[in-house]
């Protein structure tokens, strides 16, 4: 069975012991726990921190990100949390912009990754231009667990939102958990209202081929031109 890389596993493992469990009353567009608990929000951004420490590899995500993306391209880490990936892909050389419903999260990712653009919004009614953000993106991270968080309901809307912001011909990359994100099959229907086409599916963030079998998969989607 296909599996995620080790920083996905990690996130799995932690949800499995109920550390990251999604709630059903933090908000009605997300299940976010931090939401209503902050010392959960501080826990998380400390394990990560601990986590860069030790030097393990939490880039799984922004590498792939990387090979698809312009050199100097513009880019959005849609619910990036403590900015882990979106740091990543600006000391690479991108132009970031970070957006998380969480604002403790977003707090710690200006901190840590002052070289990024890091914004509090909601990708279920995610309008950054009036945050000032205007100019299109070349392409958009979903990294992780995002879809966990959404309420099913909400899903297919946060991803229309997410691909008005990409400019035609971009991309949107996007991993997800069969056991509680969208499934393949949930993700394909809400393409065609969303603009957007799959590209590319496979089974990990470092392409080994997509399973049916498996409960994670990572699709490359594209923007209609």
């Amino acid at each position: 069975m296909s599996q995620p890389p080790s920083d996905d596993r990690d996130a799995e493992a932690a949800d499995d012991a109920g550390l990251v469990d999604p709630t059903t009353t933090a908000s009605p567009t997300s299940y976010w726990p931090g939401l209503q608990d902050t010392e959960h929000s501080a826990w998380y951004v400390q394990r990560f921190r601990v986590m860069a420490t030790l030097g393990e590899d939490m880039h799984g995500e922004s590498r792939l990100m990387d090979v698809l993306a312009p050199r100097g391209a513009r880019l959005l880490d849609a619910g990036s949390g403590p900015g882990r990936h979106g740091g990543h892909l600006a000391r690479l050389g991108h132009r970031v912009v970070g957006v998380d419903i969480d604002p403790v999260l977003i707090a710690a990712a200006r901190e840590d990754h002052p070289d990024a653009t890091w914004l509090v919004g909601d990708l279920v009614t995610l309008d950054l231009a009036a945050q000032g953000e205007r100019e299109p993106f070349d392409g958009v991270l979903l990294a992780g667990n995002v879809m966990d968080f959404i309420p099913q309901e909400h899903r297919a809307t946060a991803l229309a939102r997410v691909a008005a912001h990409v400019r035609p011909g971009g991309f949107v990359l996007v991993g997800c958990r069969t056991v509680r994100g969208f499934t393949p099959e949930e993700l394909d229907a809400a393409l065609p209202a969303a603009g957007l086409r799959l590209e590319h599916r496979f089974g990990t963030w470092d392409l080994a081929p997509w399973d049916p079998a498996s409960t994670y998969f990572v699709s490359v989607l594209r923007k209609d031109g």
